[in-house]
């Protein structure tokens, strides 16, 4: 799923190409990405795009007339800039924003849609897709420090939880745990008040860095090779792979259609964290620290 530094570079390249320019018209190819019935759809057409805003994960494209298009691309939603008057062809094509210089498509791939559009009009309205999570960028440690501690639960769950902080998934989430040097696990109000402090150092950095990153990557161009699963990334999607910063395998823990990914010497003291369906399936063979996996 595209996350804060990916959203954040998708609008920057969105406000150089259709700010202050008229949405001629939106042409939807599945019935299944709008969620909004009132105002209709076409009340968007011929408006001109006032501001952009991000939400979150989602994108928010702000018309004259105080009208707000809400873009949540979910897990395999994509943003395209082709030439003018775009044809939509193929099952994985689901929209296209026409302006005068290009249009903005949308594409999905898989056979599940969960990517959605919505058109609301009015402040109050817009508001009702605010998640309301901390924003992460510009939060002070007092601030940070009482989000994370709010409930007890694994940090993970607390990072990628949008009511808490705005804009981190699960593939950044990975990053900021093995940059802050603390396991995916430990509860959130067993945190010492030095581990906050190098958690959230970690969240403003690793963000910072990759939104500098994307941004070099794209070079000007509207950006298209959008992806959770990056070679410069320390141990995202770098099952088996060495650690950069120490070597060690980076371990991996599957769970539903996700999975965490860390290493066992930077993060967890050198256990080998119980992945659910390995470790029922290997029972006593399952290895306990990172002596185990080696031998």
């Amino acid at each position: 799923m595209p996350e804060l530094p990916d959203i954040t570079v998708y609008i920057e390249a969105l406000e150089a190409r259709i700010l202050g320019e008229p949405l001629n018209r939106i042409c939807i190819n599945s019935p299944f990405l709008v969620r909004s019935f009132e105002p209709p759809l076409e009340e968007a057409h011929g408006k001109v795009v006032r501001e952009l805003r991000r939400f979150g994960k989602r994108i928010v494209i702000g018309l004259e007339g105080d009208y707000w298009l809400i873009l949540h691309l979910m897990i395999a939603g994509r943003l395209h800039w082709q030439p003018p008057g775009a044809k939509l062809s193929g099952k994985s094509a689901l929209a296209a924003f026409d302006f005068r210089y290009g249009s903005l498509t949308l594409t999905e791939a898989g056979s599940k849609r969960r990517a959605s559009l919505h058109l609301v009009q009015g402040e109050t309205a817009l508001a009702t897709h605010q998640r309301g999570g901390l924003e992460i960028l510009t939060a002070s440690l007092e601030e940070f420090s009482t989000a994370i501690r709010h409930r007890n639960q694994t940090i993970k769950r607390a990072l990628t939880a949008p009511a808490l902080f705005s804009g981190i998934g699960n593939a950044y989430s990975d990053e900021i745990l093995h940059r802050a040097r603390l396991s995916p696990f430990k509860q959130t109000r067993k945190l010492t008040d030095e581990e906050v402090l190098r958690l959230h150092r970690a969240v403003q950095d690793v963000m910072r860095e990759w939104i500098v990153r994307l941004r070099d990557e794209a070079g000007g161009r509207f950006p298209e090779r959008v992806t959770a699963f990056r070679k410069e990334m320390a141990v995202h999607g770098r099952f088996g792979l060495p650690c950069p910063v120490c070597g060690t395998k980076v371990q991996r823990i599957v769970y539903a259609d996700k999975e965490t990914n860390y290493c066992p010497t930077c993060q967890t003291g050198g256990q080998i964290l119980a992945d659910r369906s390995l470790s029922r399936l290997l029972k006593d063979d399952w290895p306990q620290s990172v002596d185990e996996l080696e031998d």
